[in-house]
C-alpha cells in the first residue's frame, strides 16, 4: 500500500474535500463536483486523482455508484488522559499521517458564549488523519449553536482551528470579543470589522472600537462525532 506522503497537494486537497462533504452532508462529492471544485476540464481529471487515492489506500470506490467513495481511515477517539478509547481501532490510521488534537472547549456558532474556549486544558483528545484538514489544525473546539449551518457547521461538531492572529476578509475565523469566543465569517471594511453568521436567523456582529477583539485562529475543517 502506498503511503499518504506520496500523494500530491491536489490529491490531499481532494481527500480533504471528500472528508468534509461526508461529514457535512453525509455523502461524498460526485466526480463532476470534484472536477468543478478543482478547475479540471472534465471528469477524467477527477478520475485520475481518485484512482491515485484508491491506490494509496486512502479511499475505496464502489463500482456502479455515482458517489461510491468511501474513506478508509476513520476517526480515532482518546480519553482525557490520552489513552485510546475502548472502541478505537489502533490500526485505523497510519502513525506517520496521524495528528493528535486536544478538544479545548466550546465555541459559539450563534451569539458569543461567555468564558469561551478553555485554552489551558483539554477535555479530551482525538486522533485523525491530517489530510482531513487544511491547514494543519492545532486544536479542536466543540460548536454550540447553528449560526454557521449554511457552511455545514452544526451544533456539536468539532472544528479544527489553526492558531494564528492573521486572517483575510472572507475567511471563517475563531474570534475573541471581550473574552468571549465565536466562529464566524470575517468581513473587514475600511472603517469596521464584522463577523457574519451563515444562517439568516442570526444578525451580524459588528466589532465596536472600544471592544477587545482578536483573531484566535482559522477554521480548517471539522469532525462530526457519532450522535
Amino acid at each position: 500500500m502506498t503511503s499518504h506522503a506520496s500523494l500530491t497537494d491536489t490529491q490531499h486537497a481532494i481527500l480533504a474535500l471528500i472528508g468534509e462533504r461526508i461529514a457535512t452532508e453525509g455523502v461524498p462529492p460526485s466526480q463532476t463536483e470534484i472536477a468543478r471544485a478543482f478547475g479540471f476540464r472534465g471528469v477524467r481529471g477527477a478520475q485520475y486523482h481518485l484512482e491515485a487515492l484508491e491506490a494509496a489506500g486512502a479511499i475505496q470506490r464502489v463500482p456502479g455508484r455515482a458517489r461510491g467513495i468511501r474513506l478508509v481511515k476513520p476517526l480515532l477517539a482518546l480519553d482525557a488522559d490520552g489513552t485510546m478509547a475502548a472502541n478505537a481501532d489502533p490500526d485505523a490510521i497510519d502513525a506517520e499521517e496521524a495528528v493528535r488534537l486536544p478538544v479545548l472547549g466550546q465555541v459559539a456558532a450563534g451569539l458569543p458564549i461567555g468564558s469561551g474556549a478553555d485554552l489551558d486544558g483539554a477535555e479530551s483528545y482525538v486522533v485523525m488523519d491530517r489530510v482531513f484538514f487544511s491547514p494543519k489544525p492545532d486544536y479542536l473546539l466543540k460548536v454550540k449553536g447553528d449560526s454557521m449551518r449554511d457552511e455545514g457547521i452544526f451544533d456539536g461538531d468539532l472544528i479544527g482551528v489553526h492558531r494564528t492572529r492573521d486572517a483575510r476578509s472572507g475567511q471563517i475565523v475563531v474570534a475573541r470579543i471581550d473574552d468571549e469566543i465565536t466562529v464566524k465569517l470575517l468581513k473587514v471594511g475600511k472603517d469596521r470589522i464584522r463577523l457574519l453568521p451563515r444562517n439568516p436567523d442570526y444578525a451580524p456582529i459588528e466589532v465596536l472600537p472600544d471592544q477587545d477583539f482578536a483573531i484566535e485562529g482559522l477554521y480548517c475543517g471539522l469532525v462530526r462525532p457519532n450522535r
